[in-house]
């Protein structure tokens, strides 16, 4: 089982995510946020084994997030899931330690096949 947490200001799109995952087995949903300062917090205390988070949100954006829990927890997947889907954001998040770079509008499909891979390692 795949521990998941969810990150985005967009209610649409958690919701989106929540339909995609709540089909999938080997996945569980431990907990959401809109805003990247409960999304700091929620992931120290919930410890899940991947983190889906938008890259801009209000509060701290998904990076400043991803680069503070990397700061402590280097086994945690991070999937930024973003609109700004450019190179240059695309080489800030791998830099800051993100595992996976999805576009919301084209990659949802590729979610389930992250989880699939972190089900085989675990």
């Amino acid at each position: 089982m795949v521990r998941i947490f969810l990150a985005d200001d967009s209610v649409l799109i958690l919701e989106r995510l929540q339909e995609l995952l709540g089909n999938y087995s080997q996945a569980e949903i431990v907990g959401s946020c809109k805003n990247g300062i409960e999304a700091l917090e929620s992931l120290r205390k919930l410890k899940p084994d991947l983190a889906i988070i938008d890259i801009k949100m209000p509060g701290l954006t998904g990076l400043q997030v991803l680069t503070e829990i990397r700061k402590e927890d280097k086994i945690l997947k991070f999937i930024i899931l973003t609109f700004y889907s450019s190179d240059s954001y695309r080489q800030m998040a791998m830099k800051a330690g993100a595992d996976y770079f999805f576009s919301k509008a084209d990659d949802f499909e590729k979610i389930p096949d992250v989880i699939t891979e972190l089900v085989t390692i675990n």
